[in-house]
């Protein structure tokens, strides 16, 4: 049985990765800024007769608060064994269109926001000599997404501080791995730029994905392809498969990979005018 946190655990695919986990047996602390969601699906996964779910409100831009929730968690059980700092926004529209709210936003997030679990479960981890660290970036931390470039930005920098934290941390017990999941039917996609000033992307953009992506991913299935990948110690955890696709194609021609990108601005200019 693993004793494990989930961030942004309270909708989406933390809410799947958190159900996955008690599936199986394992003790999860389902954290989130929304208190309350993150307590009814506590609730809900506890009555599944298996693992062992509790609650714990977390804003992730606030530090000091990661750190004593993660702290908490390894002395309540003697040891922590999974974090998956998954909690995220997105922030959509063209470059003019973005004002520095919302690359802060983003960063202070998307970025910051799984800093503070790294540093917090890192230090846990390299004192008990075991633990697997494990990042939520994005199939835009591999490729290149326009109309979004502060949520793309922030994910290739998850993407390059968990590969770079698992080649430090390989030798000393401790794991790290990264998520890039293409287009996945979550909140995230419904709820672009909250609290923002409005883009040409804000409010539901799945209609809008759904053009270039029909069918999308689901929680569920992502969920169990993390798990997997987390069982098997990947480095990168990319689904589904035409993210994989996607992500080959880029390393194999990356001047193919930006005009196609340009089409879908292209699309979006078109729709402008």
């Amino acid at each position: 049985m693993s004793i494990a946190i989930v961030t942004g655990g309270a909708s989406g695919i933390g809410r799947a990765i958190a159900t996955s986990l008690v599936h199986r047996g394992d003790t999860v602390v389902v954290s989130d800024i929304n208190a309350e969601g993150a307590r009814k699906v506590a609730d809900k996964l506890n009555t599944l007769g298996r693992g062992k779910a509790s609650a714990a409100p977390l804003d992730v831009t606030d530090a000091a608060a990661v750190a004593e929730l993660y702290q908490a968690v390894r002395d309540e059980h003697g040891h922590l064994d999974l974090v998956f700092n998954n909690a995220g926004i997105s922030i959509g529209g063209l470059a003019e269109e973005l004002t520095l709210d919302h690359w802060n936003r983003a960063i202070d997030i998307n970025l910051k926001g799984v800093v503070h679990g790294v540093d917090a479960a890192y230090r846990i981890m390299l004192e008990q000599g075991s633990g697997h660290i494990v990042n939520t970036a994005s199939l835009a931390g591999l490729v290149p997404m326009p109309i979004g470039i502060p949520y793309t930005a922030t994910k290739h920098a998850v993407v390059g501080l968990s590969l770079g934290l698992r080649a430090e941390a390989a030798g000393r017990g401790v794991k790290v791995s990264v998520v890039c999941p293409s287009f996945v039917d979550t909140p995230l996609l419904t709820n672009v730029n909250p609290g923002l000033p409005e883009t040409a992307m804000s409010g539901n953009a799945t209609e809008d994905i759904k053009k270039a992506v029909p069918r999308l991913y689901t929680a569920e299935k992502l969920a169990r392809d993390i798990i997997r990948g987390v069982d098997r110690n990947k480095a990168l955890i990319v689904a589904p498969a035409h993210g994989r696709a996607a992500w080959r194609g880029v390393r194999l021609n990356p001047a193919a990979a930006v005009r196609v990108a340009q089409f879908a601005v292209d699309k979006v200019l078109s729709g402008k005018k």
